[in-house]
Order: C-alpha cells, then structure tokens, then sequence
C-alpha cells in the first residue's frame, strides 16, 4: 500500500475526532467511542494487529484513564474542601485586591501561575489546579477550562521537570546507536550537554511565540465570555499582557540556556509571578477604574458556558481568615510537587519504586508487548487528597464540612467519567499499532511520513503541526516527542537543513497540540464539570493553536533557511503574524479612545 494512501488511513480516527465532536458538537462520550471503533477497525483489518494487542492497548487506555480520573477528583475535592472552610471568599478578596479585572486575573492564573504549575508537575495539572481555582473566583467554568488550555503551550515543553525532553526526545533520539556519534560531531561528547543544547533551540523559539499568549488568553476570554462578545476588550490590555509574556519568558530562556531542561517553565512562572503580582498591586500598566472588565451577570450566561462544579461567585460575607492561611493548600500543592520530583532530593526513586506497593503493574497485557503501571503515591491525585485532608485542620473545618466537600466531588465526578474511559483507549490503540502482519508503520508514522513526502523543503512550517498531531492524539507532549523525534531528525537530513532545529519545531509543535489535546480538554472540562461541551472548548481553542503552530514553524523555517537571506519565507510570515498583531492592537485602542 502507497505512503499516501496509508497516510489517509491514519488521518480517518483524527477526521472522526473532528467531525463528530467539534462539528456536529457531540459529547465526547459519544463521538469518542466512534473514534476509537475506527481506530480498533483500521488496526485489526489494515495494520492487521493482532486482537491481543488491540486489546491489551484498550486495557491499557482504561488504566491511564483511571489514573486521570484520581488526578481529576483529587482536583475537585480540594477545590470543594477550600469552598466549605471559607478559603475562596478570602481567595477572590485577594484578586479582587489587586484588581477586580478579570483579564489581569486570567494572565495571573492561567498563564503565570498555571506555568509553574507545569513546570512542577506536567501532565495535565496546571488545568486541575488552576481552573477550579479561576472557577471558584467567579469565572465560568467554561472561560476557565479554555483559559487553562490556552497557556498550556508555552510552559509545557519543560514541564514535569522537563520531561518532554528529558524523556521523549531523549528517548525518540537515542533509539538510533548512531545519534550519540553525531552528538561527538557537534562538539557535544555528553548526551546531557546534547539534550541541553536542543533544549535551549526550544526555549527561544517558545520564548518568540510566547509574548502572544497572554494576549490571546485575555482576547479570547473577552470575545466569547464578554458581554459585548468582543476582542477589542482583550486587546486594551495589551500592555499589561506584553509585561507578563516577558517577565516569564525572559527568566525562561535564561534558565534553559544556563541550567538545562528541569527548571525553566517552573522559575519562569514563579519569578513571572513575583514580578507581575508586584507591579499589579503598584498600579503598573494597570487599566483604569473606569476601564476595569468583568463577566457579564450570571443570569446571562450561555447555558454551555457553566457545568457541575458551581460556586458562589455572588457571596458577600467578609473574608473569615487570612491570605496566607487561604492559599497555604494550594502552597502546599506547589510545594509537594516541587519537593518529589527535584533530582536531588531523589524521592521520585522511593515514590516510584518497583515494590508492588508502590507500583501497580499489569506487564505484557494479554501477552503482548504493552504494559501498563499505576504509581499512586507519584500520583497528583495524591497529592491533592493529602492537602485536603491537612485542611481539615489548618482551617478548622468539621467532619461534615469535609463530608459533603467529599460527596459533591464525587458526584461531579462520576458523570464526566465516561468520555475518558473512551477517548484514552483510542489513543492507545492509535499509537499502538506497530509490528502487526502486514509490516506498516504505526499509525502516527505513517501520516507523518505522508506529509512529509507532500512537503519537502517546505518541511518546518509541517513540522510543528506534526508535533501537535501527536499531542492531538496522544494526550502528552512527551509521547509525541518519543514517536517523532527521530523522525523528525531524518526528515532534517533529507532537506539539507540542521536537523536539531527540526527537533526543536517538534518539541514546540508536541507543546502547542496539548491546546487542543482531546484528552486534555475532556480531563479539563471533567475538572470543571462541563460534561459534554468538550467540542465547543476545542472550537475555542482552534485558533490560539494555529497561531501557535504556524507561528513557530514560521520562525524555524526562517532560521533553517538563513541562508537565503534575512527575508526568507519564514521570517515574512511571523512578521506578517506580529504585524496582524500589532494592528489589531492599534485598531482597537483607537476605537476605545475615541
């Protein structure tokens, strides 16, 4: 069978992907199983994977699933458990503080606190913590799951103590004998210095698409969650936006050209907030009383835009405790996080230690070559449980208030469940489709490889949407990179342009796919309760990851093309993006003053 044709066939389980959920807007519990028929279909009849291995991948999809669903719950019970002490009245006092205005809000959660999060921890986690965060402010959950979306691009590449590199292009690259000689012919004779020198590829070319983000977060709140459904009302704030895109992602390149992979997006976040919060309160860059923005009243909320987990935005009893006492859980998350996963210190080899206590393993499911393991005390979801129950007694809160934190968990819980006990199976047995009968590539390769015949030099600006193809898919930055780096690399050799840019673009491309990763938006809307409207999220998204994508690809291919000139292809169309940009932010700021 022809590249071209196998590429096609690869592309059906995404196209199901799109149709039915964000087209026709189904629910991913139903467009989901749809999904994941198609894919098992093609991987029995097509790829001719064997029935053991299909579902030995689906069994698979259900533990991962599983294993989203305790960080999701985890998530909900401290939020819940924050609810019942008090703590979120004395939360939002604190934003409302600084400033009632929900768009310097956003940018302070989302994407300066939900960065350190990521660097921290990774894998989904800045949207557990910091939606029901924004949504026990005030936000609606479906603002706030899109806001969570959105920024998890940037920060992502070294998130989890950069694993996306670290791991997956580590491993992607390594699997070839030959990439440590290449490695020797670069000046590099250790592999980590190696690693560190794609790594600091990947954080300026973040650091260049980044200054957006911000921006884009606060544009895109105001046009579908705005009264005057406009991006006009982002877009004034576009000075204040700048100042926090730069104040993270300045230290973030830094810290990557410096000190490697592990802590970039964690102390770019952490100074990013040190910086930002203290400017805020001084009043720096801050829009005026007169220009303040807020949501419009929630009796005119879209019925879409609100799910299970509510709070009372609208409660006016005075703050019972202090601030710090109010976000000593959520310190105390941050400070878990960063303590276990720190190389130092070395717990993660207690914490994930192969005793059976502490790893619950399934190895060679059903005689195939997929094993799935579970490591519970590693787990987020963990960590989220144990500073609820420290809550009880730090903030004073009865056996009963901690009951029902516990059974309205549960109960926004259990219905959102569903979606992710399909999509993760597909998932699986999508990425799962390797060694069968009839000698193909696996799934993802095979489309990629069809791209990449269609594209030729013209290969960057593919390459990015490649990587997020396989955030898309897979859920993780990190198995993108590990399905497509060597690729990635060979495609750079075969173009004549240096290869370690190429990885670069699919470290940065793995990164923006997680904006609109399915299984990403279903556990973020889980975390939220918005059981059904994971189309809708996706459909807001689609934008922020198209100028991410594009704009990076754009950049890369400029860089690798340096040869021809300055003014090469690349380099005119991220310039005609900024310039887009910039007018939009002249054009609005006209009107406002005029």
């Amino acid at each position: 069978m022809s590249i071209g044709v196998l590429a096609l066939l690869s592309l059906l389980p995404i196209i199901s992907v799109a149709v039915f959920l964000v087209l026709l807007r189904w629910p991913a519990s139903r467009a989901m199983p749809i999904a994941y028929i198609v894919a098992a279909a093609l991987a029995l009849g097509v790829w001719q994977i064997p029935v053991a291995n299909i579902l030995a991948a689906s069994v698979n999809g259900l533990i991962v699933a599983g294993t989203l669903i305790y960080i999701i719950f985890g998530a909900i019970l401290l939020l819940n458990t924050l609810q019942q002490s008090g703590a979120i009245r004395t939360i939002r006092q604190g934003f409302s503080d600084i400033t009632p205005d929900r768009r310097i809000q956003v940018i302070i959660i989302a994407w300066l606190f939900g960065s350190f999060i990521e660097g921290s921890a990774g894998f989904g986690t800045p949207a557990a913590v910091a939606v029901p965060l924004m949504v026990g402010l005030g936000f609606p959950a479906m603002a706030a799951v899109v806001a969570g979306m959105i920024i998890q691009s940037t920060p992502v590449s070294f998130g989890a103590m950069g694993t996306p590199i670290l791991v997956g292009v580590n491993t992607g690259l390594s699997a070839d004998p030959e990439m440590a000689a290449y490695a020797l012919s670069r000046g590099y004779a250790e592999w980590d210095l190696f690693l560190q020198f794609i790594a600091t590829k990947v954080a300026f070319i973040h650091a260049l698409a980044g200054t957006f983000i911000p921006l884009l977060v606060t544009a895109i709140m105001t046009r579908f969650f705005g009264a005057s459904r406009s991006f006009a009302d982002g877009f004034k704030v576009w000075k204040f936006a700048l100042f926090a895109a730069f104040s993270m992602t300045i230290p973030y390149f830094l810290v990557a050209a410096f000190l490697g992979p592990e802590f970039p997006s964690m102390f770019g976040g952490l100074i990013g907030l040190a910086i930002v919060v203290t400017a805020a309160r001084k009043g720096f860059l801050m829009p005026k009383d007169s220009e303040l923005w807020d949501f419009d009243a929630r009796e005119n909320w879209e019925e879409e835009w609100t799910g299970a987990l509510q709070t009372d935005a609208n409660d006016s009893a005075p703050a019972t405790m202090s601030l710090i006492r109010a976000w000593s859980p959520y310190l105390f998350v941050a400070g878990l996080l960063v303590l276990t996963r720190l190389p130092y210190l070395n717990l993660e080899a207690v914490l994930r230690a192969s005793n059976p206590l502490v790893t619950w393993s399934w190895p060679q499911i059903f005689g195939s070559t997929i094993s799935a393991s579970f490591q519970p005390l590693w787990s987020p979801g963990t960590i989220f449980i144990i500073v609820s129950l420290i809550t009880i007694f730090v903030h004073g809160i009865s056996g009963n208030q901690y009951k029902t934190a516990f059974s309205a968990s549960l109960k926004t819980l259990l219905p959102a469940s569903m979606a992710l006990i399909f999509t993760v199976p597909m998932v699986q047995v999508f990425i799962n489709t390797s060694g069968g009968a009839a000698g193909y590539e696996q799934m993802p390769i095979a489309l990629a490889e069809g791209v990449a015949n269609l594209a030729g030099s013209a290969w960057p600006f593919f390459s990015t949407f490649i990587g997020g193809l396989g955030a898309f898919v897979a859920g993780s930055n990190t198995v993108s990179n590990m399905m497509f780096s060597l690729f990635q690399f060979g495609v750079g050799e075969r173009i004549l342009a240096d290869p370690t840019w190429i990885v670069a673009l699919q470290a940065v491309g793995g990164a923006s796919g997680n904006i609109i990763c399915v299984h990403n938006v279903v556990a973020a809307s889980a975390v939220a309760g918005l059981v059904g409207k994971e189309g809708a999220v996706i459909r807001k998204t689609l934008l922020p990851f198209f100028y991410y994508a594009l704009m990076t690809g754009s950049i890369g291919y400029g860089i690798v093309n340096l040869g021809n000139g300055v003014f090469n292809l690349g380099f005119l169309i991220a310039l005609g993006i900024v310039a887009v940009m910039v007018y939009h932010i002249v054009k609005f700021n006209r009107e406002s003053s005029g």
